[in-house]
């Protein structure tokens, strides 16, 4: 009999299998539309997209981060995003409130592939002590410089969902927002 952990496991990489499959069917159907001078409109190079987190019960977290992106050239990319995240516990009555912005790069090293460079800086409140011991709040800046890579799969003519592994180089153990320098992301591209 399987563990708990080997189907988890197994169902993961069923269901990754079934989107690396449909990927290469959609991957057939992309078009893009040149003007009169056979160049990719800039309206053409524009792509929007972001990440929605939800998680509700012990903690209540919400995560909205829409980005902006442009094809610079065929492969590379870069663009903008802003990030906003609320978080509550439920036997702690009160709330926080995260929010920001970063800028990217992307540089498709295979046609669903690539290479992953981003600064973030969030807002966060930070619980400090005084010098009489007592418990206070001030908001502060936490930046983030992530590298690695990520998996596009597309949908339709120009949709998809990205998978992106990253690993923050400037984490370290008193980190605000993230408890482990690596970080996984879905996301979704229109």
């Amino acid at each position: 009999m399987l563990s708990s952990m080997s189907k988890q496991v197994m169902l993961f990489a069923i269901f990754l299998w079934m989107l690396l499959g449909l990927s290469e069917k959609a991957l057939a159907q992309k078009e893009i539309y040149y003007d009169e001078n056979d160049q990719i409109p800039f309206s053409e190079r524009l792509y929007f997209g972001g990440n929605l987190g939800l998680q509700f019960g012990y903690i209540t977290y919400v995560d909205v981060s829409p980005l902006v992106g442009v094809m610079i050239t065929d492969k590379y990319s870069a663009g903008l995003g802003l990030t906003y995240q609320y978080l509550k516990y439920k036997d702690f009555g009160s709330s926080s409130n995260v929010y920001g912005g970063r800028i990217f790069n992307r540089y498709n090293v295979l046609p669903n592939l690539f290479a992953h460079a981003e600064y973030e800086t969030l807002n966060v409140e930070a619980y400090r002590y005084d010098n009489s011991n007592n418990v206070f709040s001030e908001r502060e800046w936490v930046p983030g410089l992530f590298l690695g890579c990520g998996y596009f799969i597309p949908f339709g003519r120009r949709g998809g969902m990205n998978f992106t592994l990253l690993y923050n180089v400037l984490y370290d153990n008193q980190n605000l927002i993230y408890t482990e320098p690596y970080v996984i992301r879905a996301g979704f591209v229109l």
